[in-house]
């Protein structure tokens, strides 16, 4: 936890009626106002518009805060919203919790509004209290390595090794059988067009094999992975125990 006293604002949403036609999010808001170490309480009418923005930003400038609680609906969409406001105002934007009330209470329960709003509760509460523990960061620009490994060489291997390879990138697929297919080798005949799955197979596999960005590794299965997205290091074990080392 950062040494600074905590001073954190919690904004409840209500999405129009999508959230407090399901929920009390008056109630919600009195509720977190009790919780550790918050400050500042707001309910917003929606708190992803130009005006609710503005309010987080206000707040933070005004109440001197330093960590940021919005409930309110998808972090998927709005998430990167309400960061980018805490940055605006000069907050770290990764001192910022998101809570989901609306998919995750309203939408789930809108036949039960007591406990809805009694789990909207909660999960504000475990959102300020997960806030509490937040750190400043620094966002880093990391090189990614223009290559993909793709394991299992089944219709679903090969095609997604064939795409990856036509926007330009160096493609390894591993099959542990000898022969790539995985599964469509077994089958006679696909639904609904009863095209001859072997046909399909024998396309897929020409076309993964001719491919001059891809390499096929059949016999072989992972034996190790160490490293990080964009530089993984990868050990593939082939047949007769040979490794072979690949970064990707």
């Amino acid at each position: 936890m950062a040494e600074d006293e905590l001073r954190i604002g919690v904004f409840v949403c209500k999405c129009g009626t999508n959230i407090a036609g399901f929920l009390d999010t008056a109630e919600v808001a009195e509720y977190a106002r009790g919780l550790p170490g918050v400050v500042l309480v707001q309910e917003n009418l929606f708190t992803c518009s130009e005006a609710g923005v503005a309010e987080i930003r206000r707040g933070i400038q005004e109440h001197d805060l330093n960590r940021v609680v919005v409930a309110a609906c998808t972090p998927r969409t709005h998430e990167p919203i309400f960061r980018a406001a805490c940055q605006d105002a000069g907050l770290n934007k990764f001192l910022f919790e998101f809570v989901n009330i609306r998919e995750h209470c309203s939408w789930v329960h809108k036949s039960e509004p007591e406990p809805a709003t009694g789990k909207a509760k909660d999960l504000v509460r475990m959102g300020v209290a997960r806030a509490a523990f937040l750190e400043p960061k620094d966002e880093i620009v990391v090189g990614v390595e223009p290559r993909a490994l793709v394991i299992g060489g089944g219709i679903a291997g090969m095609t997604v090794a064939y795409h990856l390879a036509e926007l330009g990138c160096e493609v390894y697929l591993v099959e542990r059988e000898e022969e790539l297919g995985g599964l469509l080798r077994h089958i006679h005949s696909i639904y609904p067009a009863d095209l001859p799955a072997s046909e399909i197979l024998m396309e897929a596999a020409n076309a993964v094999r001719e491919h001059p960005r891809v390499n096929v590794l059949v016999g072989s299965e992972v034996a190790g992975v160490a490293g990080y997205i964009g530089k993984y290091d990868v050990q593939v074990r082939q047949r007769g125990g040979e490794i072979t080392p690949i970064r990707v």
